[in-house]
């Protein structure tokens, strides 16, 4: 490395240049070789913590990759890696908030795309298997709201322990550069509230959620083509304690479609499973999972891999109609 041939060459020339005593040159020695160990050490440290943080970086901006596969499997087989190469920088670069960042969505989309999906689909072939893979998924959520947790302290030293005791105050503290963490963060810690519905102190967290929610909504409303208002949508929907807000589950439905232009399968699949199957609207539930159905992955690249695992569950949904609505099927025996 230039830094230690810099040091010892220094070192050398003024012992040369000074003509010290014989006696004195095996200190001078001794401290020239530490010195350059040391130097040496310095500077490995160095270059292996910008090589660190260089990988993180390229890391967390390796999502556009996966977004644009157009093979839900390969991802499923190829994440698990990526997201252990993540934790295990991490261990290196614990304050790096665009990994943190990374491993939040990670996580989040790994949960809900194929284990959460993967549980709901064997609930009614092997329900101790299914129980099983959402204990699963919940763990899941709560490792990537606790990365998400850490991506926000990291920019706001303290901010957990505030949120917890002032809640809104506390995020009122958080800023646009914050967005990513916010959004990934509230995701994934309503995802694990969502399969922990039995514990009175998951349920005792919505506060938290709501409030990272709201702060979200003031500073990027329109965040991500819609992805906001899509959990939003299933938000609203899902609250306990509070009457069903029928009206601001249809606006955020509406606004996730206008957002994205119509080109994201999720908020037509969200807005049925939650809203159409709550009123029992089995007519818009159906036309809503057919023209998530109705979109071509392929046109919007950027959005493909979401698109097919989205779709997946659409397909799912339809077979589950029967099951979802109390009224019989059209055309079954009477």
């Amino acid at each position: 490395m230039p830094s230690t041939n810099t040091a010892a060459n220094a070192l050398t020339h003024a012992a040369h240049t000074h003509r010290l005593p014989p006696r004195t040159r095996p200190a001078c020695a001794r401290l020239t070789l530490q010195l350059i160990a040391a130097v040496s050490l310095a500077g490995c440290a160095s270059v292996h913590h910008y090589a660190v943080n260089q990988l993180g970086d390229s890391l967390a901006k390796s999502g556009g990759s996966f977004a644009e596969d157009d093979d839900p499997e390969l991802i499923r087989a190829a994440a698990p890696f990526s997201l252990k190469l993540m934790e295990s920088l991490l261990q290196d670069a614990p304050q790096h908030v665009a990994l943190l960042t990374a491993a939040a969505a990670g996580f989040t989309e790994y949960s809900y795309a194929f284990v959460q999906e993967d549980a709901d689909e064997l609930e009614t072939r092997d329900l101790q298997a299914s129980l099983a893979l959402h204990e699963r998924a919940r763990r899941m959520y709560v490792r990537a709201r606790d990365y998400g947790m850490r991506a926000l302290e990291a920019r706001h030293k303290g901010f957990p322990a505030r949120l917890r005791q002032t809640r809104g105050a506390a995020a009122s503290e958080l800023d646009p550069g914050d967005a990513s963490a916010l959004y990934w963060t509230a995701a994934a810690w309503a995802g694990s509230i969502s399969l922990d519905k039995d514990s009175a102190s998951s349920i005792g967290e919505l506060p938290l959620v709501d409030a990272l929610l709201k702060r979200l909504e003031a500073l990027d409303p329109d965040y991500d083509h819609g992805a906001l208002d899509s959990v939003l949508m299933s938000w609203e929907a899902a609250r306990p304690g509070r009457a069903y807000g029928e009206s601001q589950v249809r606006r955020h439905f509406e606004r996730a479609v206008q957002l994205s232009e119509g080109r994201k399968a999720g908020p037509y699949v969200t807005f049925a499973e939650t809203h159409c199957v709550r009123l029992q609207d089995r007519k818009e539930f159906e036309s809503n999972l057919q023209l998530a159905l109705a979109i071509d992955p392929a046109r919007y690249p950027q959005w493909q891999l979401e698109n097919r695992l989205v779709q997946r569950r659409a397909r799912w949904l339809l077979s589950q109609t029967d099951q979802l609505f109390i009224e019989a099927s059209p055309g079954a025996s009477q």
